[in-house]
């Protein structure tokens, strides 16, 4: 099974070991894509911190963030899976799996990145600012920068596998799986029911999505689940505790669309 997960906007700051070494990181069919947004990006935020500002998309209270992507190369590294933060991070607790889930999830978890492509969490990388809706001056957009490498890298990263997508649209941009593949990918929405005057009403909330795929992943590598393909996902899913509702796709080269409905989150 290979889990897609989007970053978070938060991120650890840059650990104590070593610099970046590009030659480390997973998907090495991915490194002149990667070198190539860390070229334009370094170059950017070193020669003018106002345009980076504007290009990234930060407000003035995140303007040190440019520093921060200036110092790319150099600035120590830490895993991956303790770069990013926030609420779906903090739900899947990472730190906290016993030692046979952390391997799978080493195995497991792909995370994707407006500025390396795609990461695994035992990856060594800095802390950096560059979401994939991001336009550089010269690359241009950074979905679209990413969808060539990731058309020939992804398929091979699958393998024969399940892919339980939990990204987040403007991740979902850099790639799409096709033909056979997308019949073995599943997608998920996470939607809040709340009773409203005797009826019950769903929506789309922020917190409740992240901390809910959190805790899919998490209830998923502990269990030592291996679902082989969707239809066998749903049922494990449900067995965790979780209210699955499955649409199977109705045309080749379409992912199945699993709807996780929660009431709250505790």
């Amino acid at each position: 099974m290979l889990v897609l997960l989007p970053p978070s906007e938060g991120k650890a700051a840059s650990g104590r070991g070593a610099p970046l070494k590009p030659e480390s990181l997973s998907l090495p069919g991915l490194a002149d894509a990667r070198a190539a947004v860390l070229d334009e990006l370094v170059e950017l935020c070193a020669a003018d911190e106002v345009k980076a500002q504007q290009v990234l998309g930060l407000s003035e209270g995140l303007r040190g963030e440019v520093a921060k992507n200036v110092a790319l190369r150099t600035a120590g590294t830490r895993p991956a899976g303790d770069v990013y933060t926030g609420v779906l991070y903090d739900a899947l607790g990472l730190a906290s799996l016993e030692p046979d889930a952390r391997r799978r999830a080493r195995a497991s978890l792909l995370v994707f990145s407006g500025l390396w492509g795609a990461v695994r969490i035992g990856d060594r990388i800095p802390s950096y600012r560059c979401s994939m809706g991001v336009k550089l001056p010269g690359l241009g957009s950074l979905a679209a920068h990413w969808r060539g490498p990731m058309e020939s890298v992804m398929p091979e990263a699958a393998g024969r596998g399940l892919v339980l997508d939990l990204r987040s649209a403007a991740y979902a941009g850099a790639w799409k799986p096709k033909g056979e593949l997308a019949a073995r990918t599943a997608t998920v929405r996470v939607l809040h029911s709340q009773i409203v005057d005797g009826v019950e009403k769903r929506s789309v909330v922020s917190h409740f999505n992240k901390a809910t795929k959190g805790r899919i992943v998490r209830d998923l590598l502990v269990s030592g689940a291996r679902p082989k393909g969707p239809a066998e996902l749903v049922e494990v899913l449900r067995e965790l505790g979780h209210t699955v509702e499955a649409t199977a796709p109705e045309a080749k080269g379409r992912s199945w669309a699993l709807d996780v409905v929660v009431a709250e989150i505790h």
